[in-house]
């Protein structure tokens, strides 16, 4: 059963120039590790059940042509940005393969994991964690103290040209009824919404000119935007401001709740969205 996302994976061609646009954004985003037989290295933002990713390629290291890390190579060299959204399972039983990194602290993690294959590349993979909860939240040694107020990743917008078709195929792959198509008031997009306990996956269309219709114009269909919950948004915006990012934009999404974003400019490649009280 998918339970909810799980993370959001977003590619950087500099790990530690991607951890100081995310520490200057406000997430405490700490160096992850190294993962076992591949040359990637990542960096980690942990929430109370989900996470954010960075993720690059370590230097020095040997790429097999057409490994999973020569595709990371392809996607950096076309500029990184959010590539994947990971979505947690609780019994994944066939098509997986295992995974494990080792932090910077000798802790080893363990998940398996599961994607479509080429054949089906929709920027989604499935994750079964084998480390507790608990043990990864310590992976860091302490807690995380997020300087934004996140408190929790609340949807992921994947941009598509047509949002009809791509929702059946979403669905068929979920195994969820289609949604219904709504507009989203902040991405300007037409938009089908598939509900993962308390968070959302989003397939977007651009309606008009927008944050949407800029990912897609810029790097083709695929994710675009993460939206964390917050405990102030006020207070996340003086902190940006503090630590030399511009004033994010702000807008009221189609729910009546006010929300802002992050540009790529300033976040990798990706849209930072954040929602929450004043």
């Amino acid at each position: 059963m998918l339970t909810r996302v799980d993370h959001v994976m977003i590619c950087v061609r500099d790990l530690a120039a991607g951890i100081d646009a995310y520490t200057r954004i406000g997430f405490d985003i700490q160096p992850g590790g190294s993962h076992a037989g591949r040359a990637t290295h990542n960096a980690i933002a942990f929430f109370g059940d989900d996470y954010l990713e960075l993720l690059s390629l370590r230097g020095g290291q040997a790429i097999e042509p057409g490994s999973s890390d020569a595709r990371l190579a392809e996607f950096l060299a076309k500029g990184g940005g959010f590539r994947y959204v990971a979505l947690q399972s609780d019994d994944l039983v066939a098509d997986v393969t295992d995974g494990a990194r080792r932090t910077p602290a000798g802790m080893e993690l363990k998940w398996k994991a599961a994607s479509l294959g080429l054949g089906n590349a929709l920027p989604i993979f499935f994750v079964q964690h084998l480390t507790p909860l608990e043990a990864r939240r310590r992976q860091a040694g302490r807690a995380s103290q997020h300087p934004n107020g996140a408190l929790r990743v609340d949807r992921v917008y994947i941009a598509v040209a047509d949002v009809a078709a791509a929702a059946t195929t979403y669905g068929r792959v979920l195994g969820m009824p289609v949604p219904k198509i709504q507009r989203g008031a902040v991405i300007k997009a037409d938009m089908a919404v598939f509900d993962l306990g308390p968070t959302g996956l989003t397939i977007a269309q651009p309606a008009e000119p927008g944050p949407a219709a800029e990912a897609l114009a810029r790097r083709g269909p695929g994710p675009f935007q993460a939206l964390y919950r917050t405990s102030g948004m006020d207070a996340a915006a003086r902190f940006m401001e503090s630590r030399g990012v511009p004033p994010p934009a702000r807008g009221i999404r189609n729910t009546g709740e006010h929300a802002m974003l992050v540009l790529p400019a300033h976040a990798c490649g990706a849209y930072i969205g954040f929602v929450g009280p004043a």
